[in-house]
Formats: structure tokens, sequence, C-alpha cells
């Protein structure tokens, strides 16, 4: 039978199981999903309606004399078929707003808060994920002097957002030759994108007739100039709730754990593997390749940075309420989006 073909009951029960599991972390028998929830049946009718589940596979039982817990094809139906969204609330939305807008200097800064508020808000490792600036197209380019030796180096890109890096030159730069370097840079880069930059950089400037300490300044594909253009990839909030929870209480499981979030890489392609296109994504447990975390799910979903997109969301056990968390991320992006859009 497939999983379309469950009955009402069936449903029902997975469903109330499932929410108690999430709430408690113990195994739900029969006879507290009887009293608990009233569904007008007996213990043994639900006992028997939960083997059914269980020989489809979609719950199990840890211990012979316990009760039983939902497994990754059983959070699967509850996802796709029984889950309603829970909405938030007025002043949860308003936190959001709150935190993902303060001391807002630069994308970083937001993209940190906003992993630091899903963390609080979910108790679980919020995470956020910068747009792939290195297909951003290159618009233009000022070189403000700002001190003796000092020069401050304004990036912008076709997304509508800009970098600003403070570059520190050997001696004072004349003003002129500023003007000039910035006028070769302007018009030799733009419309490339940043990597086509990072790439043949050092042959677009070779023959720039301006003073070789200044042109050496942007020659290094590696300078910050160029390099640092986009922000940190990975932003990660909350590693200590996430660890507190009793699925990683096995402190082998929890060192794995860990030691995959500091392959921030590995993380970072594993979240850009599952995010097709714009849209929520949820991958539980065994769907997850990376065997760290086949006891977590993720919950993610896209943001706009202009006209590039971003990652944003939460991974936690799997044992996670979905229904309010997936309000949280989609709003959470929704007002990621905004903030950028203003900044």
């Amino acid at each position: 039978m497939g999983f379309d073909d469950l009955n009402a009951r069936e449903r029902k029960i997975l469903q109330h199981l499932i929410n108690h599991y999430v709430l408690t972390a113990d195994p739900v028998g029969s006879r507290v999903i009887a009293q608990k929830y009233r569904m007008g049946l007996s213990p043994a009718t639900i006992r028997n309606t939960m083997q059914d589940l269980e020989e489809m596979g979609l719950i199990r039982q840890p211990h012979t004399s316990a009760g039983r817990v939902p497994t990754d094809s059983g959070y699967r139906v509850f996802v796709d078929m029984l889950l309603k969204e829970e909405p938030l609330s007025s002043s949860e939305k308003a936190r959001i707003r709150k935190i993902i807008n303060q001391n807002r200097k630069g994308i970083d800064s937001i993209l940190s808060q906003t992993s630091r508020i899903l963390a609080e808000i979910t108790n679980q490792l919020g995470i956020s994920i910068a747009p792939k600036f290195e297909e951003s197209v290159f618009t233009r380019i000022n070189l403000i002097p700002v001190s003796e030796g000092r020069i401050l180096v304004v990036v912008a890109v076709k997304s509508g957002l800009a970098r600003s890096i403070l570059m520190e030159a050997e001696s004072d730069v004349d003003h002129v030759e500023l003007i000039k370097m910035e006028e070769i840079l302007n018009e030799r880069l733009t419309g490339l994108t940043l990597g086509q930059i990072q790439k043949t950089v050092s042959e677009r400037l070779s023959d720039t007739r301006c003073s070789p300490r200044l042109v050496k300044l942007f020659l290094d594909p590696s300078s910050d100039i160029w390099s640092d253009i986009h922000p940190a990839k990975l932003h990660l909030g909350g590693t200590d709730r996430l660890i507190s929870q009793p699925e990683f209480s096995d402190r082998g499981k929890l060192a794995e754990f860990v030691k995959f979030l500091e392959d921030k890489e590995s993380l970072v392609q594993l979240l850009e593997s599952k995010s097709i296109g714009e849209g929520l994504v949820i991958t539980i447990g065994s769907e997850n390749a990376a065997r760290e975390i086949r006891n977590c799910s993720l919950v993610t979903t896209s943001y706009q940075a202009g006209r590039l997109s971003g990652i944003v969301g939460i991974i936690g056990p799997t044992r996670m309420p979905y229904s309010k968390l997936i309000s949280i991320v989609q709003y959470t992006a929704r007002s990621l989006t905004d903030a950028l859009s203003e900044a």
C-alpha cells in the first residue's frame, strides 16, 4: 500500500504520535495517544493501527517494551501530507525583523545576525549562506583617498550590493594618479563577473601606465579587493543550543557532528546541492548524503540579494517541530530579502 492510501485513522494516529514525540523525545505508546488525544478509540485499537504503521516502515519500536518513534519515512509522510504550518505571532515577526535590521554594517553583519536570531527562536543551528558573488557582474569601482597612504576602495556589483575595503599604499598617492587608475579599472573591468576578474586581472592591467605601486594593489587576483569582495560564505549560530538536545547525548556522534560543522566548505556544498531553485526544501535524516548528519533534518529556503540568491535555514534533530520551524525560516528569508534590498 502506498503512503497516499493511508486511511484517516492511520494518518491521525501518525500525526498525534509525531507531535507527541517531538514534544517529549520519549517513545509513544497507544495508551498515551488514547488518553491525551481522545480519539474515541481504545488503546487496543490504536495499538493495532500502530502495528500497521510499523509494518509500513513509518514508525518503529526502539525497545521491546517501549512505545514507538517515527522513522525518517514517517517524518516524510508527516511533512508532505499531514503538516499544518503554524503561523508566527506579531511579536515573533517583530523580533526577527528587529534582530536582522539592527547594527547593519554590510551583508556579513546581516547574515550573521540572521543565523543568530534563527538559533535563538528555534533552538536549532541557524545557518545562512551568502550568494555566489563570484557570479556578480562588476559595475563600478571608486578609489577614495582617506589619509596618507590609505585608500578606500568601493566595489559595486550589478546585484545592487557594494563592498568597501581600506587599502594600505606604500606612501601617499597622488590624487590625479588615483583618478586615472579609477578610470582605467572602470573602463577595462565593467561588465565582467568577479570570477572573470580574479582570473584575468593581471593580464587586463599589465600595460597600465599608472604609478607602478598603485597598479600593484590591483594586479594580484588574491588581493583583498577581488578575493574578499564576497562576504564570508557560511554563517552559523546556536551550536551550543543544538548540542544540548538529547539526540546528541552520544559523545561519539556529537564529536562527528561538530567536526563536520568545522568543514564549512563541505557543509556549504551540501546545502547548495539541496537548494534547487527557489522555495522551501526539507531534507530528513537518511536523505542527507553526509553520514555525520543523518540523524538531522535541514529546513532551508532561498533569499534574494538583488539579482542574486543565497540560502537561509536551520539544522536540527529529525525530532523537530516542523510546523513552526517552516514558518520561522520562510518569514526570516523574506525579512532578510527586505533588509538586503534596503541595504
